[in-house]
């Protein structure tokens, strides 16, 4: 499915790194962003932490717990986490009791180095400072509430809601079930804080619900190289967030027993479409264009079943539904690659919808559909059916047919067949909708010129009559120019339950909206390969405005909410590439001296560049030293500059003399910006080339003693942003660098950007560093094209300092 509204600004949201790989433990980090790729300087990683950065980054609110609480009070004082705290569970513990436990074990030895255990008990003690977890069905739990008069139970605050004291002598969260229990961990976790000499946890009582029972997110099925960072974005984001649903489309990705030509075909397909260099392919008849093919899915590949039955475990281990994607009747590249004579569409090369009227379409669909079911055994399978655009009668049968009835007796045929094994069904809603997808055929021309028709949307008539009204419903077509209110109340009025579909943040006038009852949740989309490049850099923004919206109900103002998701990302990037940035380990940070290489003032006319209000002097900014020198105290000059050409000559100049290091460091940290917006365009617009989607400003060239060099990409939004973000940060955050206010007042607010790269050649002396602009790069198109767009707009890499972590001695 392409994606059916803009989920963009011309400053296309998220940011994102390059892969490489770095090992601590399989789990938190193969497949991490490290050395070539772009680790930022991190904070200490505590959302307490954060939140002072929040108030650097203009963030007004406290979000120390996000999705926010229906209720939340602080107090004072804090819970003091050391070597005597316990961990309570009962004698008899459920293995439920028991996960929650292993839980906050495993949070405080991986991220703060604490190790304690779980000790068993049939009473609460009465001394001591402990930690008790689960729902009311703990019987510690129930003594505690019986205790403290605290009012829980099975649907009290409601179903997945749950209760969290924190104190000075204990921490309790009671669930009013498992997964209430479990979301009030999720909101401990983010309390949890650095303080001196020990950890703490800020005093307060949270009593919490969700809005939505249905709180999704869509993914495509991960590649090999990429499950461990995917099991990390399910525990440590997807979790932390409280979604409960994960839509996976699947394709021809799980290897088939009864039918291996389809992974074959699969592998020939996303070859023949990245080695051509095309998003979709093309081909007769007429040279048509097709859409949706997400090639990329499984990174164009195939798992092996205990893979997917590995993956599926660790899903519902975190309270989230699998809900397999099997795209059937449209986009169905993946079931039509070795089976041409299926197609709705002769001479095809490669097809993507069947046909409807041969039976065979039906026994090779539900052989697929039964291998997924063996492995996953899910209790939704959502059927595709979207974006019906191929020519419609050009086959012996279907020209027979109404589109509207074939198409209503396929959901039929497919419901009907799940069915049977207790599956609800779910589908994308566009041609449910003749306000949506119009009323009978659709005109339309290909590129040579040839006209055709395609189906428009069912008729009313046709949806009361032929389409199961148990069907769940992804509305897709929600915003302002679709008339969304009136579609959604359409599918009501229908008798459908809906979601909304590749929901984003900014949904206008949600909460009245939301208050529809037919109206269950929503999911946002990923419409890319599941790694990490691909969903730090495009999603993190649109994800978590969605969980604040489906748990809370609570709409963020724009601006507020890319201050909040920025002021969250040094957290949020530790977590999904499970790699802890050198400077946070206790070695020296060291300052490099730059002013050798100094070519800029504080004013630069070209771009209106003023850094006039910046600090001045050394400046620490939690595990980070730069050394910002004084005001044009070196020749006039206060940083360095190069010039991106783009479009035009630029002045500026193309590179600067080496910066001299020699020194044997173990990472580099660069605080730059640049000098104006560029553009980071989602990945889906570029597959073959995704790194490229991120305007590539330059690099750096790190040249050790031996004369090999590494070269360090810099890419808007990846690890770059505009100087003065801080005035204007709504449509852009950066997810590979750490923003560091720089600037001294609000009328001239500085941000510069904090990338940290480690060597991935320890014991070699790095001799000198290159800054170099990039020259007429061309990224992304924006919009569906099979090529890249024009070349970018001139800009300039501002570099302010280097600084370098030392030897460990």
């Amino acid at each position: 499915m392409s994606v059916g509204v803009e989920q963009t600004t011309s400053l296309s949201r998220g940011r994102a790194m390059k892969r490489a790989g770095l090992t601590r433990r399989e789990f938190l980090t193969s497949g991490g962003l490290v050395a070539a790729s772009f680790a930022p300087v991190g904070i200490s990683g505590s959302p307490p932490a954060l939140a002072q950065r929040g108030v650097e980054s203009g963030v007004a609110r406290d979000f120390s717990i996000f999705p926010r609480p229906q209720q939340m009070d602080f107090s004072e004082g804090h819970f003091i986490l050391d070597a005597t705290t316990t961990i309570l569970i009962p004698a008899n513990a459920a293995e439920s009791d028991r996960h929650l436990a292993r839980l906050l074990i495993e949070e405080l030895s991986d991220r703060y180095d604490m190790q304690l255990e779980a000790h068993q008990t049939d009473r609460l003690p009465k001394s001591g400072r402990f930690i008790l977890m689960g729902s009311i069905e703990n019987p510690l739990v129930r003594e505690y509430c019986a205790r403290q008069n605290v009012d829980v139970a099975a649907r009290r605050p409601a179903p997945e809601g749950y209760l969290l004291r924190v104190d000075e002598g204990a921490v309790v969260i009671a669930g009013s079930d498992h997964r209430g229990a479990f979301y009030g961990f999720q909101s401990l976790r983010q309390l949890i804080e650095k303080g001196r000499p020990a950890l703490r946890i800020r005093a307060v009582h949270v009593r919490d619900w969700p809005d939505k029972p249905f709180r999704g997110l869509k993914l495509y099925l991960p590649g090999r190289n990429s499950i461990p960072f995917f099991k990390r974005f399910i525990r440590d984001f997807m979790a932390q967030y409280k979604f409960n649903k994960l839509i996976m489309e699947m394709n021809a990705c799980m290897r088939f027993e009864r039918h291996p030509e389809l992974n074959a075909g699969w592998i020939q397909f996303a070859r023949d479409t990245n080695w051509s260099r095309r998003n979709y392919p093309t081909g007769p008849p007429h040279n048509l264009e097709q859409n949706s093919s997400h090639h990329d899915t499984a990174d164009g590949s195939f798992l092996e079943k205990d893979e997917v039955a590995d993956l599926v475990r660790w899903v519902r281990q975190n309270h989230i539904d699998v809900i397999p994607e099997i795209p059937s009747f449209t986009h169905s590249f993946y079931l039509l690659t070795r089976h041409h004579d299926l197609s709705q569409v002769p001479d095809e090369e490669w097809p993507d919808t069947y046909c409807a009227c041969n039976p065979k379409t039906y026994e090779l669909l539900f052989d697929v559909m039964d291998e997924y079911i063996e492995v996953m055994r899910p209790k939704m399978i959502h059927a595709g059916h979207d974006e019906w655009f191929a020519p419609y009668g050009l086959g012996s049968c279907c020209g027979r047919r109404d589109p509207g009835e074939a198409y209503g007796e396929d959901l039929r045929k497919i419901h009907e067949y799940l069915a049977k094994d207790n599956i609800r069904m779910a589908i994308w809603g566009d041609y449910l909708l003749e306000n949506v997808r119009g009323k009978g055929f659709q005109k339309r021309k290909s590129p040579d010129g040839w006209l055709y028709d395609s189906p428009g949307a069912m008729t009313p008539q046709q949806v009361k009559g032929l389409v199961p009204k148990d069907i769940l419903i992804f509305n897709w077509f929600w915003s302002e120019e679709e008339k969304g209110e009136l579609n959604e109340a359409q599918l009501d009025e229908l008798g459908f339950q809906q979601i909304y579909g590749n929901m984003e943040p900014g949904i206008h006038n949600y909460q009245e909206r939301s208050k529809r009852s037919t109206l269950l949740g929503g999911a946002p989309s990923s419409w890319a390969a599941t790694t990490e490049f691909n969903i730090g850099k495009d999603l993190l923004y649109s994800i978590v405005g969605c969980s604040g919206l489906l748990w809370s109900k609570q709409a963020l103002e724009r601006t507020e909410l890319f201050r909040m998701t920025q002021a969250r990302m040094p957290d949020i990037q530790r977590r999904l590439s499970g790699v802890t940035p050198p400077s946070e380990t206790g070695d020296p940070v060291v300052p490099l001296d730059i002013s050798a290489s100094l070519n800029m003032p504080r004013r630069e006319s070209t771009f209106a560049i003023d850094l006039s209000g910046m600090q001045e002097g050394r400046i620490t900014v939690g595990h980070r030293i730069f050394e910002l020198g004084g005001a044009d105290s070196i020749r006039g000059k206060a940083a360095v500059v190069v010039g991106i050409e783009g479009r035009e000559p630029n002045p500026l100049p193309h590179d600067i003399d080496a910066i001299k290091v020699g020194v044997d460091a173990t990472s580099l940290l660069f605080l730059h910006a640049c000098a104006k917006p560029a553009t980071n365009k989602e990945a889906y617009r570029l597959i073959w080339d995704s790194d490229d989607s991120a305007d590539l400003l330059g690099w750096y060239e790190v040249e050790y003693e031996d004369g090999l060099p590494e070269i360090i990409p810099i890419r808007y939004g990846v690890n770059i942003l505009e100087w003065n973000w801080g005035l204007q940060p709504a449509g852009s955050y950066c997810y590979g660098a750490d923003l560091v206010a720089c600037g001294s007042h609000e009328q001239n607010a500085i941000t510069f950007f904090a990338l940290e790269w480690t060597s991935p050649r320890l014991g070699k002396v790095i001799q000198q560093i290159r800054l170099k602009g990039s020259r007429r790069f061309r990224g992304a198109v924006t919009g569906f094209e099979n090529d890249f767009g024009e070349v970018i707009s001139n800009n300039a890499v501002i570099l302010k300092a280097i600084s370098y972590v030392k030897k460990r001695s």
